[in-house]
């Protein structure tokens, strides 16, 4: 059966009629692509069983929106210098960011509006009480794909329960494998904790881990083959990442980018690389070793190659702003509908309506670029 877009209707099985319905809610389960309810319907003595159909988000474009991002904080125990500063800074006051509960009601709408990757990041996740029972009742919601950003620095000593709490993939940032310039690069002391929670996943239903390394020139653009090594040698996925003018200390230039094409051609003169079919909303081109060995490629390029045209991704700050684009100037509260007593229903339609806004690019690479007023760390990765 099919419906208008935007439209909501149900479907009671055996009767082949269907009409709006709003009947209180007894229980759900995820049956393939659609989420079976079991409803008790005003009108009837009996209960029904029906079926949602989700209204799938859509921009202007035509692009189908089914990735989400959350940041549950925008606290970090790294300093890494393509995102926070060295200075202190100040963060929102705890009642500025969304709870634990506000979160769930928000992921709850978004997963009915048809998301179907949810990735937890902040700041740092890990830095926040309570994730794990948080992943537990995203994964009670049904999402397909439920992964999470993390440094690593407290991840050995979580994997446990994290696996326990049903997490689906985790991406690891390790931006050096020098400890050294590593301390130089996040400023801090902790390389040796981060190399321990990649073994904890590597020794997981969680592996192969997506490692994630942004490239600096004349931070750490010299290990680019060192890099692509460690994929080989520990079969995990390594993903260089282009350098983006997200910096608190608005460093950021164009001579500081190590270009994607670039780390492709140093690694495919040592190791021949072959390269994987990805769907076109995947961020990363991927490729594996000509020569079999384990391990894979990942080539993110959103300043010399912008996959804008297939982006499927919106983000949610901590503090309850909706973005619709990594590099949106503006953001939208979605904080003081939760507070005012606004209803599902209508937070499904402000959604929809930023959605249909989504920009068509990032615009990084046209004149008079400005960068967001919030950086990295405050928007979530």
């Amino acid at each position: 059966m099919a419906a208008g877009r935007g439209s909501r209707f149900l479907a009671c099985r055996g009767f082949g009629w269907k009409r709006p319905c709003l009947p209180r809610l007894e229980r759900s389960q995820y049956d393939g692509n659609l989420q079976i309810f079991v409803y008790s319907p005003i009108p009837c003595a009996d209960r029904v069983f029906c079926f949602w159909l989700p209204m799938m988000l859509h921009d202007k474009f035509g692009r189908q929106i089914t990735d989400l991002r959350i940041s549950v904080t925008d606290r970090c125990n790294f300093r890494c210098v393509y995102c926070r500063s060295a200075d202190p800074e100040n963060y929102r006051e705890h009642d500025e960011i969304l709870s634990w509960n506000e979160l769930e009601r928000l992921a709850r709408i978004f997963a009915h509006l048809g998301i179907q990757k949810m990735r937890i990041t902040g700041g740092e996740p890990l830095v926040r009480d309570g994730l794990e029972t948080f992943l537990r009742r995203l994964t009670e919601l049904r999402v397909p794909d439920i992964s999470m950003t993390t440094n690593g620095h407290l991840l050995a000593e979580r994997a446990p329960a994290l696996l326990d709490a049903g997490l689906h993939r985790i991406n690891i940032s390790l931006d050096s494998l020098d400890p050294i310039k590593f301390e130089k690069i996040t400023r801090t002391r902790t390389y040796d904790s981060v190399m321990r929670g990649i073994d904890a996943v590597q020794a997981s239903r969680l592996a192969p881990a997506k490692i994630n390394a942004v490239l600096v020139r004349g931070f750490n653009e010299d290990e680019v083959e060192a890099f692509a090594a460690f994929a080989r040698e520990r079969g995990v996925i390594m993903r260089f990442i282009e350098f983006m003018p997200l910096d608190a200390d608005r460093h950021w230039s164009r001579e500081l980018m190590v270009p994607a094409d670039e780390v492709y051609r140093r690694i495919h003169a040592q190791w021949p690389l072959v390269q994987i079919p990805h769907a076109q909303s995947e961020t990363a081109r991927k490729y594996r070793f000509a020569d079999g060995a384990p391990g894979e490629i990942g080539l993110i390029a959103p300043v010399t190659q912008p996959f804008c045209g297939h982006c499927s991704r919106i983000r949610l700050t901590a503090d309850g702003k909706m973005r619709t684009c990594l590099f949106s100037k503006d953001d939208h509260d979605l904080r003081g509908l939760l507070r005012n007593a606004a209803s599902d229903i209508e937070i499904e339609a402000r959604i929809r309506a930023l959605v249909d806004r989504k920009e068509k690019g990032h615009r990084i690479n046209e004149p008079g670029f400005v960068p967001p007023s919030r950086t990295m760390v405050f928007i979530g990765g």
